[in-house]
């Protein structure tokens, strides 16, 4: 099992951006992100949300969002136990940054039932994209 960026150096990194993806790092945490820009989500919710996510997967990826202070969990003392996640005020912060992500997505990232392709913005040519694919 990898660890995030941030746990792998003890200084925090130099680069803007490569501080940014230290609390972006995980293939399951801006798409997280991005669901629960629409507001509160129980954890079943989420998984409904993302599919392909394993249970534990999804539990790890919310609990380092949680830790690095980007999510909140409620959880409500009822039978059966009732979880909410939703973003702190941080976490909205990031808002524009996932918004653009998804911008770009739209705009260049075209899925097909044999995958998904990158079309290049210069000459609206299609490429497939090998990583997207990993």
């Amino acid at each position: 099992m990898s660890l995030p960026r941030a746990k792998l150096v003890k200084n925090f990194p130099g680069c803007p951006v490569e501080a940014t993806l230290t609390y972006l790092d995980g293939k399951w945490k801006g798409v997280i992100l991005f669901h629960l820009m629409e507001g509160t989500l129980r954890f079943n919710e989420l998984r409904r949300k993302l599919p392909a996510v394993t249970q534990r997967m999804l539990t790890k990826q919310l609990r380092e969002l949680e830790e690095s202070g980007l999510v909140s969990r409620t959880v409500y003392p009822v039978v059966p136990p009732r979880v909410e996640y939703a973003m702190t005020p941080l976490g909205l912060t990031l808002k524009p940054v996932i918004q653009a992500l998804a911008a770009w997505g739209d705009e260049y990232v075209f899925c097909s039932p044999e995958g998904r392709e990158l079309r290049l913005a210069s000459d609206g040519l299609r490429a497939p994209v090998a990583a997207l694919e990993a």
